[in-house]
């Protein structure tokens, strides 16, 4: 399916609020899994006589997991790309179980943006099955949707999962566009995947630095950032980039 562009969409009527959705990343942004998913490389690579390391898992952090296996597969892994994808995803799986970390302030963020009426969707690359599992273990139903890896033809850092987000966000309300939505990121390719679909984006560097870039806001942590934080993010967004809102 072709998804149109940012500036494909219609523009917006004035509203009060021009902060309409947020778009949230789950590894190493909402949770912080990316351990689990390090441990769960090193142990498949090292079975299968390869060597990998934490650096060598690091380059690795916010990729499209077909991507991350194929990767695996010339580090020695004996295996397919659904085998490998499974492997992981089913280590992580049965490490959330045990203990599901949250990043500092995410939980009290999705909280605050939920009980304003911001709309909330989660945009990962981890597939539906563990998306779930953190989705589930929330004490509500903040998200109104998820985009997973599973259900894009082309993974982070192509700018399809955003823009299948804001599409589907469009089903219920045709006046929003990209310009109404932010994005949260912590990785090389999400952020590249949120600044091409035009969303405001919001890096929050966790397993691996994130170079400054003046297309994204840059935030330490999401502890003690409300609404009003976000929403001064798309404007600066807004008005480095000309766009009404």
């Amino acid at each position: 399916m072709l998804l149109p562009t940012a500036a494909a969409v219609h523009p917006a009527t004035s509203t009060p609020s021009p902060l309409k959705a947020v778009l949230w990343d789950m590894d190493g942004t909402l949770v912080d899994t990316e351990p689990y998913w390090i441990a769960a490389e090193i142990e498949l690579v090292t079975a299968h006589g390869g060597q990998w390391d934490v650096a060598d898992a690091m380059t690795m952090v916010g990729n499209a997991l077909e991507s991350t296996a194929a990767v695996l597969q010339n580090a020695g892994v004996k295996l397919s790309v659904r085998e490998i994808v499974d492997n992981l995803s089913n280590a992580v799986i049965a490490g959330i179980r045990k203990e599901l970390p949250w990043r500092p302030g995410a939980r009290e963020l999705l909280a605050e943006l939920h009980g304003r009426g911001v709309r909330c969707a989660l945009v990962t690359m981890s597939e539906r099955n563990l998306a779930s599992e953190v989705v589930n273990a929330l004490d509500q139903e903040y998200f109104e949707f998820l985009i997973t890896g599973d259900e894009v033809s082309n993974g982070k850092p192509h700018p399809e999962p955003y823009l299948m987000a804001v599409e589907r966000l469009r089903a219920s309300d045709p006046l929003l566009t990209a310009k109404h939505c932010a994005a949260l990121e912590d990785s090389i390719p999400g952020v590249a995947s949120a600044v091409a679909s035009g969303v405001a984006t919001i890096a929050i560097p966790h397993a691996v630095p994130l170079p400054e870039d003046s297309r994204h806001a840059t935030w330490k942590t999401l502890a003690g950032k409300t609404y009003h934080d976000v929403a001064a993010a798309l404007a600066a967004h807004a008005a480095s980039t000309g766009a009404a809102l």
